[in-house]
């Protein structure tokens, strides 16, 4: 997983000849199906660029190619990574249910910059039928999704490794939307020193601020509409967070000139001076609480309507370990969490947060 010049398959195995790269041009990213052809893939002199995707392509993950692409350079390598794992599914029919789109795929990985789409069986990723062998999640893979989801953060990085190892890249994209999965990833890379950077990239967005996702075509125009409510009430949080900071600024900036207090009481201006002692009294601390407040507001009147939000979770966690953040916090970052289930389609979607930043 450090440059090569040449990149994999120079030990003489002959080469699969990448798609010419035209300006103006999008050539179709090359299908490879076997770890041997992916090892004999053409040969590139910077570095290889990794997105792994369980398919159905859409902007979200071609905004991942497009930064892999933008970080590998001309020289490098950019394969994205097709394989709906069954370690992750915990029904056969979430399994059977999960869109498979790799025609179109395809050409979506080819026109973000794309080199290839490594699509293997899943007899080539478990030659053996399911691995007795896997990588565990430890006590962070229990959380939030790990409990909605038993055995499903297991699983994820079990097939995460595995690609890590065929592929080897110098670095490998995700997108943070799935932040708890996105987490365990730099940690488990972190603890089994896997020599790769991993890079976050920011969640994309609908106009309408629903996060993308593959699963939104399960979504009708009644579901959709229940589904803002995730984004929605993010937003919210993250607004009151940054209202919330703004007074606490204003409050430092204010608490020395009492002398201007005392001008406004005695022009006659009483609530302004009300104001200015509320707010050079306001506590910090009241900060998570007032966070997860503003964020319940919104889910608990989605879920009076119809059809109705059926909420998981809402958490605030400290990214580092995905742990409930207590209310007397009053600095660092955060993550504020939400699933859900509207219809049959289940949800997720997040928001990174920083207490005690100023405005």
């Amino acid at each position: 997983m450090t440059n090569r010049t040449g990149g994999p398959g120079t030990s003489g195995t002959p080469h699969t000849a990448a798609p010419p790269r035209t300006p103006g041009t999008a050539p179709a990213a090359t299908l490879l199906r076997t770890a041997a052809e992916l090892a004999a893939f053409a040969p590139f002199k910077g570095q290889r660029a990794v997105v792994m995707t369980m398919g159905a392509l859409h902007e979200g993950h071609a905004t991942l190619i497009r930064t892999a692409r933008a970080a590998a350079g001309t020289d490098g390598q950019v394969v994205v990574t097709v394989f709906v794992n069954p370690l992750q599914f915990g029904e056969a029919a979430d399994l059977e249910r999960y869109p498979r789109t790799l025609d179109a795929d395809l050409a979506v990985a080819g026109a973000a910059g794309a080199d290839a789409v490594f699509a293997p069986s899943v007899d080539e990723v478990y030659p053996g039928g399911e691995p007795q062998v896997r990588i565990s999640a430890g006590p962070m893979g229990e959380r939030l999704e790990g409990a909605s989801r038993p055995g499903h953060f297991d699983g994820m990085l079990t097939v995460v490794a595995k690609m890590l190892h065929l592929t080897r890249p110098d670095a490998a994209f995700f997108g943070q939307k799935d932040a708890q999965q996105l987490a365990l990833i730099r940690r488990m890379v972190r603890d089994l020193n896997f020599p790769v950077e991993i890079v976050g990239v920011e969640t994309v967005r609908e106009p309408d601020g629903l996060a993308l996702s593959s699963r939104n075509r399960f979504l009708d125009i009644e579901e959709r509409h229940t589904a803002l409510a995730l984004s929605r009430a993010l937003f919210a949080a993250r607004d009151r967070l940054a209202a919330q900071q703004a007074l606490h600024a204003r409050a430092q900036t204010t608490a020395a000139t009492t002398g201007r207090a005392a001008a406004l009481t005695a022009l006659g201006e009483t609530r302004a001076a009300a104001d200015t002692q509320a707010v050079a009294l306001a506590r910090p601390v009241d900060g998570p609480a007032a966070v997860r407040a503003a964020a319940q507001l919104i889910l608990d009147d989605a879920a009076a309507e119809q059809p109705p939000l059926a909420l998981d979770y809402l958490a605030l966690v400290d990214p580092a370990d995905f742990t409930e953040i207590p209310d007397d916090r009053t600095t660092g970052d955060a993550i504020l969490a939400i699933a859900a289930k509207v219809g049959k389609t289940r949800l997720i979607d997040n928001i990174p947060l920083t207490f005690g930043a100023t405005t």
